[in-house]
């Protein structure tokens, strides 16, 4: 099967799987336990208030009208109008988008970098004491939860630590910008960046641990190749055969674990924004699903599906591009 043939079958699929989802989660939401009308519609409104309020959220439909309204709705690019804002759906997730990518993206910047690093120094070295101490704090880090390492920075340094300090080091407790903002630019982004400095580092310290201990194993399994032994004996040094021979081996699981991340940029970290009430995506999503907030739902879960999916299918094309293996 050539390259062409595998691209081919493989966007048929990801259409199939975007189709299937985009249906699964329209009849998802409302088999949920709660809904809009026992949110916003109090036993004290009157009837025609009520009947006025299930007619125009279009709740009075039959399903099947309600599907059809929810695919012109996504395919529209508007994603329907929030029950809560009565604003385009679309509308709030661009005004929230660049705060999740700033949030997410740099996290997932320094947790590939900071892991890839570290995995391949303790498999370079393995039984060293760096070794342990990576795998140690690798697991420890991994498996620890993010609200309850988001909730411990929240409280050290956001609350005792300008208490011992007299205010001079005041980490904000929540939000994305400080109200009133500052007036000037670079004060503005210093301010920004000072919001995103907590979160940032919750999201770093709970991820980099996975791929620090993914690379590591596989590096330990490479350097014990023939062709690794040989570049030894030629008298390469040992960063290039580190990087240059060991490393480049191993790229194509490195590259699906960053394809697959990328995904979480758009999406954000939902709890990590709640956390932190970080005006993002992720805080958005959570709102919605407390308040029921159909379109909303809808509307945030397709865009993360979409990504996720799309970024499924980008790997595999860059798989098949990368091991011809692959495609049979």
């Amino acid at each position: 099967m050539g390259f062409r043939a595998y691209a081919s079958r493989r966007i048929t699929n990801t259409i199939i799987i975007l189709l299937v989802t985009i249906t699964l989660q329209f009849f998802i939401f409302r088999v949920m336990p709660g809904n809009p009308i026992g949110h916003f519609i109090t036993p004290n409104l009157p009837l025609e208030a009520r009947q006025a309020l299930v007619r125009m959220w279009g709740l009075d439909r039959p399903l099947h009208e309600q599907f059809l309204t929810y695919l012109y709705n996504l395919f529209s690019g508007k994603l329907g109008i929030s029950f809560v804002s009565q604003r385009y759906v679309s509308d709030e997730i661009m005004e929230r988008l660049p705060n999740t990518i700033l949030l997410m993206g740099s996290a997932t910047i320094l947790t590939i970098a900071l892991g890839i690093n570290l995995g391949v120094s303790a498999g370079s070295r393995r039984g060293s004491k760096r070794d342990v101490a990576s795998v140690t704090f690798g697991l420890l880090t991994e498996g620890l939860p993010v609200f309850f390492l988001g909730l411990l920075l929240l409280l050290t340094f956001a609350y005792y630590l300008p208490i011992a300090t007299g205010g001079l080091i005041n980490f904000p407790v929540a939000g994305t910008v400080s109200r009133p903002p500052p007036t000037s630019l670079l004060n503005y982004l210093l301010d920004v960046l000072w919001h995103l400095t907590l979160p940032m580092i919750t999201l770093v310290t709970t991820g980099f641990g996975g791929y620090a201990l993914i690379v590591r194993n596989l590096m330990i399994d490479v350097l014990t190749q023939d062709y690794i032994l040989t570049a030894r004996a030629k008298g390469l040094d040992s960063r290039s055969i580190l990087y240059r021979h060991g490393l480049r081996s191993v790229l194509p699981p490195i590259t699906t674990m960053i394809g697959l991340s990328l995904s979480g940029i758009v999406g954000g970290a939902v709890i990590t924004e709640t956390i932190f009430s970080w005006h993002g995506i992720g805080r958005y999503l959570y709102e919605a699903i407390l308040q029921s907030d159909y379109p909303v739902m809808q509307g945030t879960f397709f865009l993360l599906s979409l990504v996720t999916i799309l970024a499924n299918l980008v790997v595999d094309l860059i798989y098949g591009l990368m091991d011809p293996r692959i495609r049979y």
